[in-house]
């Protein structure tokens, strides 16, 4: 008799037990986090210097100029589009801008009244390219992969034919803004910090991330629940172009002038750390959390493979790979609410 009440005893601890281990291995966020210890644990084994300042620096760097482009593109896979422009459209903000604060600079004017116009310029023309990429979707009825890749291609050749595939302008001053640190963040840093919690706030904590969020799960129930589902995609889609325009300025004051081609190709790494970071493609599904612990994921990889002296190829095969994972990991977790 008591070996029976001791055997109902050890059932539901092993079913709490099962439960836990259940509830750690489906929490996004908790593997997250682990991922990212063990790969900063085996770089700074295989080079002490990793966890130098410097190399934090340039890590937290390469964070800012692709976690912006990041945060556009988790609004938009949560609403079920996708984005393939906003690498593009970051280089063409950028020319276009360092276009416009080239005169000011040859003139002398105070380098806040650069960077300040400057800004303003790349912030328009991303929007311009966001809501011109919601147009071809809301009403040429183009799905979104083909209207933004078509967007991807025109504002990628665009900006090299404007400045015949060299870089425009030369403004020393601007990159002494990204020099300047306070610990290990630049100053620009803080700026995108600020925007990432904006973002986050709004996409989890408003009106505006449920209505995201429910055209992602089904549009057309969205729809008869009395959502404006063409005017939210149209901003979705320009808040996308809007931070991708931000990011083009941003990789302005690193390098000092723009360069048609310093953006291209990152909203590969956009769409990987969203989708490292939990979302799902087929949209409704997402957390910039994750989003942000997926961009921290890609720079500690490509960073570290540097560091170790990895050739650079390599960079786009791990990202690759670290997608399939996230990808295969989604599949065989069991469906869940965001």
């Amino acid at each position: 008799m008591v070996t029976g009440t001791a055997d109902v005893g050890e059932v539901p601890f092993a079913q709490k037990l099962g439960t836990w281990a259940r509830s750690v291995v489906s929490n996004q966020q908790f593997m997250l986090l682990v991922a990212l210890a063990a790969l900063v644990t085996y770089f700074t084994a295989r080079a002490p210097v990793f966890l130098s300042s410097g190399e934090i620096a340039n890590i937290l760097a390469d964070f800012c100029s692709i976690i912006l482009l990041a945060v556009g593109e988790t609004f938009v896979i949560a609403s079920g589009g996708i984005d393939l422009s906003v690498g593009s459209a970051a280089s063409l903000a950028g020319v276009i801008g360092a276009l416009a604060m080239r005169g000011l600079v040859n003139s002398h004017q105070n380098e806040a009244l650069v960077l300040f116009v400057g800004t303003v310029v790349c912030a328009g023309l991303g929007l311009c390219i966001g809501l011109v990429n919601a147009a071809l979707i809301n009403w040429a009825r183009l799905v979104p992969f083909v209207a933004t890749l078509a967007m991807l291609g025109g504002a990628g050749g665009l900006s090299i034919v404007l400045t015949n595939g060299q870089p425009i302008g030369l403004d020393p001053r601007a990159i002494s803004y990204t020099v300047a640190k306070l610990g290990p963040f630049s100053y620009p840093a803080f700026m995108v910090i600020a925007l990432v919690v904006v973002a986050w706030l709004l996409l989890h904590f408003t009106r505006y991330g449920r209505y995201t969020f429910a055209i992602g799960s089904d549009a057309f129930a969205a729809r008869a629940a009395g959502i404006n589902v063409r005017r939210h995609v149209t901003s979705v889609y320009a808040l996308s172009g809007l931070l991708a325009g931000l990011t083009g300025m941003f990789i302005y004051m690193r390098l000092g002038s723009g360069a048609p081609t310093a953006g291209q190709g990152d909203e590969l790494q956009a769409i990987a750390a969203v989708v490292i970071g939990g979302a799902s493609l087929m949209g409704g599904v997402g957390r910039l959390s994750g989003t942000v612990l997926g961009a921290l994921i890609i720079n500690v990889v490509t960073s570290g493979l540097i560091i170790t002296n990895v050739q650079a190829n390599w960079d786009q095969v791990a990202v690759a790979l670290l997608i399939a994972v996230a990808a295969t990991m989604q599949a065989l977790r069991p469906a869940r609410r965001r």
